[in-house]
């Protein structure tokens, strides 16, 4: 059998250099904010295949969506070649298996190479990887290296981020970590460390971004895609400003909760996927979002494993932070729904809950309005509020990805919101922003019970108000009988 090299006539070019030899001699944290087409994606896969043979493991590349990740890295064709990338950095010649519909490539000497979605992290439970990259990462959900860091970290395994910036998200904050931490690599290149384009190429895209963007937003896109500017907005965002405002106006800090105000909540409900909660209290003439949740693959209430139990953790959340719970507003198609329990409804489940547990408050579904009426009433919701900055950061990071699609065809963005991992927390949102209103406040001294009888005594009434009240019965039952009279 011929010997094979890897990786398998393929050099870095000069400024991938950098990277290539941090990752190639043992480095286990790296970071590269790289422009649009500067090889991001091919200098990981040869590195990755290369480690793949000195430590025998699992090793993934992570898309932001699994959907995406077939198209973008497992049938990309590199066009210099007219290969696909995967068979250049994984010939056939070193491969045992293949599995086209996992994404899977078995190597000699035991290792496993699979591309994955960080949309369905929670499938990926119970392996253990040695290496990862975290491809287009301003555009994945934050939470799956939440979750896989600690596994990733016990495994002594490695990690790189690479990607184009998407606005000042946890991509922007990733890579500020990365230029503090010692031992962790960061690399920026724009066009202009590369060359990859010329300035003729570089003028002609910004005239394109030009035709179908007013000329401001489209340079910062310019900016953004070539010379790795945080500042431009997330295209299509839908809250992007409100939250942008909050921040400049001082509403995204840390503050003291104030235990003697009632909690509410806001939901959206996912099996699969993510459960989404905000809790918020009415303080003055504000709502106070104090904290957020998100988790999938939750049941309403789980005694033997707390952690999987919604129930459970309302309760947890109740003792940690000495919440009083008033009521959670949960989604229109909870009545319906079922997750479990004998087909009842989830309102009925958490009902009962609440008969047994009195400290869970009460709970309710908002009104039903389209989406398009949420995401407005949303809108309308952000000037009164101010967000806990600490427990909050990944729900508000949800709300300033939240975006519509581009549709290349029609040269605009479609009115439905993309979904994808920012979803869930912005579904929660409008669930909020559909329920909340202030609490009345008590108006002059309580009417006693005497007062209230004598009120209401017929002898108390003139016969011009008993008329009155007589002729206002009867039309409401009219209109009750005869709606479009």
């Amino acid at each position: 059998m011929a010997e094979i090299r890897l990786p398998k006539n393929w050099k870095p070019r000069h400024y991938q250099e950098p990277l290539w030899y941090y990752l190639r001699d043992g480095g286990k944290r790296a970071v590269a904010c790289w422009h649009r087409r500067s090889g991001k994606d091919e200098v990981c896969l040869n590195t990755t295949a290369a480690a793949s043979f000195e430590r025998p493991g699992n090793y993934w590349h992570m898309l932001p969506e699994y959907s995406q990740a077939r198209k973008a890295i497992w049938d990309a064709v590199n066009p210099h070649t007219g290969q696909r990338r995967i068979d250049e950095a994984f010939p056939h010649e070193v491969r045992r298996f293949v599995r086209e519909h996992e994404m899977m490539i078995g190597l000699l000497g035991g290792s496993t190479w699979q591309v994955v979605g960080s949309d369905n992290y929670n499938s990926l439970m119970g392996t253990t990887p040695a290496g990862m990259i975290l491809s287009e990462y301003a555009l994945s959900n934050p939470a799956a290296w939440g979750y896989l860091s600690p596994i990733l970290e016990e495994n002594n395994g490695w990690a790189a981020f690479i990607s184009t910036p998407r606005g000042k998200n946890h991509f922007h904050g990733m890579c500020t970590t990365a230029q503090r931490e010692k031992g962790w690599h960061y690399s920026l290149l724009t066009n202009d460390d590369t060359r990859v384009f010329t300035q003729e190429q570089l003028n002609g895209k910004l005239r394109e971004l030009c035709d179908i963007h007013p000329e401001a937003y489209a340079r910062s896109l310019w900016l953004q895609e070539y010379y790795c500017s945080f500042d431009a907005a997330i295209p299509g965002s839908i809250w992007g400003d409100c939250i942008d405002r909050a921040n400049s106006e001082g509403r995204i800090v840390d503050f003291d909760i104030d235990p003697g105000f009632p909690v509410y909540t806001g939901w959206d409900l996912g099996r699969t996927d993510d459960t989404a909660i905000w809790f918020y209290q009415f303080n003055g003439n504000k709502i106070d979002v104090i904290d957020h949740f998100a988790s999938p693959l939750m049941d309403i209430s789980n005694e033997d494993e707390p952690k999987k139990g919604l129930v459970q953790t309302l309760r947890q959340k109740a003792k940690a932070g000495r919440y009083r719970y008033a009521r959670h507003w949960l989604p229109h198609d909870a009545r319906p729904r079922t997750l479990a329990a004998g087909g009842k409804s989830i309102l009925q489940q958490f009902l009962d809950a609440a008969k047994k547990y009195p400290d869970l408050g009460d709970f309710a579904i908002v009104k039903r309005l389209d989406r398009q009426e949420g995401i407005q009433a949303a809108r309308a919701t952000f000037p009164h509020t101010r967000f806990h900055k600490t427990n909050t950061k990944t729900g508000v990071e949800s709300l300033r990805h939240y975006h519509r699609i581009w549709d290349d065809e029609k040269k605009m963005f479609d009115d439905n919101p993309a979904h994808d991992w920012s979803s869930h927390d912005s579904d929660a949102w409008r669930s909020v922003a559909l329920s909340w209103k202030y609490p009345k406040q008590p108006q002059g001294p309580e009417e006693s019970v005497q007062d209230a009888l004598m009120r209401e005594s017929v002898n108390a009434l003139s016969f011009g108000a008993m008329k009155k009240r007589h002729l206002s019965k009867m039309r409401a039952r009219r209109q009750q009988l005869f709606p479009s009279s």
